[in-house]
Parts: C-alpha cells; structure tokens; sequence
C-alpha cells in the first residue's frame, strides 16, 4: 500500500509544487532571499526532501484518512502536517539567520499548509478509485 500510495502522491507533489515555485512564487523568493540563494539547485537536497515529505504525508496522513475513509481527515491533519513541517524549516531561519524575511516564513507556512492538504487529498481520491 505504501508504494502504492507513494507512486500517486510523488507527481501530484511534484506538479503542485512546481505550478508554485516556477509560475507563483519564483519572484517572490527571488527578491526575497536572493541575497541567500545559490546559482544553482542542490539537487540532492532537495530530492531527498521531496521523498522524505511524501513519506511522511503517506504515514501520518494519507494512510489514516483511507484506514477512516476521511477525505476530511487527510485534508485537516494534512494541512497541520504541511504548518508544522515548514514551520520547522522556516521558524528556525527566523531564529537563527540574521535578516531572514518574516514575510517568507508566513508565505511558507501557509503554502506549506496548502500544498501538503491539497497533496493528500488528490492522492486520497485518487488512491480511492483504483
């Protein structure tokens, strides 16, 4: 079930995040943090981040809303898993580096707080009809 579950989430990430960080965002972040930002994407870290937040989706929230038959519960405990796990990222920049923008650790939050709901949901849907 997990690869299962796995195999959906990992492109419905993907496409969502991307919409997010090439159409919406990419801006945003750049006159940001674009004294902070590498030339170049370090794309070991941000692999490994991709397959550890889907993990963690498909444990903590995809899995238990099917086990409940909830769309509701993976869409809420979604959306908190999304808050706390870009909280993580972003709170800790807020305390420890100086000059980190406020307004990035707010958007953060709630993008996280939207892409990880939205994520589970699709995946739960689509988990549901095959």
């Amino acid at each position: 079930m997990f690869i299962k579950l796995f195999l959906i989430a990992l492109p419905v990430f993907f496409a969502i995040d991307m919409v997010w960080l090439v159409l919406v965002a990419r801006n945003f972040y750049q006159k940001q943090l674009g004294f902070l930002m590498k030339p170049d994407i370090g794309w070991l870290a941000a692999i490994s981040f991709y397959l550890l937040f889907i993990a963690g989706l498909i444990v903590f929230v995809i899995t238990p809303a099917i086990e409940k038959n909830s769309w509701s519960h993976a869409l809420i405990l979604g959306a908190f898993f999304g808050l706390v796990t870009y909280a993580t990222y972003d709170l800790t920049n807020l305390a420890t580096i100086k000059e980190w923008p406020v307004l990035v650790t707010i958007v953060d939050l709630l993008w996280g707080s939207v892409l990880a709901a939205s994520v589970s949901v699709v995946t739960y849907f689509i988990a549901a009809k095959i």
